[in-house]
């Protein structure tokens, strides 16, 4: 269904933007491949005494502002195209929001579900043993992502603080609070997501206390985003999830849920398919809902030509990477439904993991408001800049993040004569 793979999306974009700023052509060849790609085996012995082998990624795009910096996934459908462009839109991210890091990703394909805990530290540590001289506090900095927490980040800064004898806590972020994690880290890229949502409101006239919204995906991301949503006065009307019985489910009520009582269920459950006072509408009636926001946090190319035709939002936020693909944003923009993208939107965690690097070398702790305050403060910084740019060139919300992000690159890259 996905007509344009993930790092063809951002390349096309990539090209627009430095086709619109008049930059050579050796700046957009320049920033539209990783600087190094590494793809590894890592062997586990499982459970049942015989040895699997994972394949797994790491992917280092660009370090001209800083270490390279990203999250870890665990996933089936991880592919090398996938990695190289996810670390692609974290150079983006980090540019549009002055954060001194380039773009890096990570993962393996690989069914989480599948794996007990033992198989599961086993090949978490087995990725670090294939990468640790590739990564480091000043180097590259891994971060969870999809299917991984800060268990598993705990699994892999030991394996490196083994492998290296380096007792740094800051090579890698997302950790827990009691191993170097930072207050705020959880809640960021909600809080990021929901800021940029109000604020996006506001420019098309409505009151959040009025808005309707739909969620798709409620992990980190999407239930982080409802809660900060729901504090802000927004409701909830839809949340299309996944679980391993159903397959893909949307619960609705048209007068708006109990986010608190959801994140409980959620909590409890591990899905919301039989939440109390809901009603199941399938997949295509969500993408139709008559809401004023579509908020996606599940993964890249959820909303590919066909979603797009109907979709009737006046607003889509994505807090997910990617989940609209090139073909998709030109349907949304001829229907003027605006879409404040990724490296934009979800920047709040990346924005949060440099506040926890940053307490991990200095020694010095932040508070939970310290961080989110902080977090707001970037986002909305980014935002207010980037709207100058979208007003200058009369250009789409996510073209002027890519032109804002693609000028700072130039501009640092020809400081340091790398072009």
């Amino acid at each position: 269904m996905n007509s344009v793979n993930p790092l063809e999306n951002v390349q096309m974009i990539l090209k627009k933007s430095c086709e619109v700023l008049d930059l050579d052509e050796s700046v957009y060849n320049l920033l539209k491949e990783p600087e190094r790609t590494i793809e590894i085996n890592i062997p586990v012995k499982m459970d049942n005494g015989k040895f699997r082998i994972f394949k797994g990624y790491r992917s280092q795009h660009c370090d001209v502002m800083g270490p390279y910096k990203g999250g870890i996934r665990f996933h089936q459908s991880v592919n090398g195209d996938e990695v190289k462009a996810l670390s692609i839109w974290m150079s983006l991210k980090c540019s549009a929001t002055h954060l001194p890091f380039g773009g890096g990703k990570g993962g393996i394909i690989v069914d989480v579900n599948e794996l007990s805990e033992n198989e599961l530290e086993k090949l978490s540590r087995g990725y670090v043993k294939e990468l640790y001289k590739y990564i480091g506090d000043r180097f590259d900095i891994p971060a969870p992502d999809v299917n991984t927490n800060e268990k598993i980040m705990a699994w892999m800064l030991d394996e490196y603080i083994k492998l290296t004898g380096n007792n740094t806590l800051a090579t890698f972020t997302g950790k827990a609070l009691g191993f170097g994690g930072s207050f705020g880290r959880k809640e960021a890229t909600g809080v990021g997501v929901a800021v940029m949502t109000r604020e996006s409101l506001i420019k098309l006239g409505i009151n959040i206390r009025d808005s309707k919204i739909a969620i798709q995906g409620f992990g980190n991301v999407g239930s982080n985003t409802a809660k900060h949503l729901a504090r802000m006065g927004g409701n909830i009307l839809a949340v299309s999830e996944f679980d391993n019985e159903h397959g893909v489910y949307t619960i609705y009520n048209e007068n708006g849920f109990n986010v608190f009582e959801l994140i409980d269920y959620f909590s409890k459950n591990h899905t919301l398919y039989d939440f109390k006072g809901s009603k199941h509408i399938s997949i295509d009636q969500f993408y139709s809902l008559d809401v004023d926001v579509l908020i996606p946090c599940a993964l890249e190319n959820s909303i590919t030509e066909e979603e797009a035709q109907k979709i009737r939002a006046k607003l889509i936020v994505e807090g997910a990477n990617g989940p609209v693909n090139y073909l998709a944003d030109r349907i949304l923009s001829q229907k003027n439904i605006e879409v404040i993208p990724d490296i934009l939107a979800n920047s709040g965690g990346v924005i949060a993991s440099y506040y926890e690097w940053v307490q991990n070398i200095s020694g010095i702790d932040m508070t939970e408001d310290d961080v989110l305050n902080k977090v707001e403060y970037k986002m909305l910084l980014a935002y207010n800049e980037i709207m100058k740019i979208k007003d200058k060139y009369d250009v789409t919300m996510r073209l002027a993040s890519y032109i804002y992000s693609v000028l700072r690159l130039y501009k640092i890259l020809k400081l340091r004569s790398r072009i």
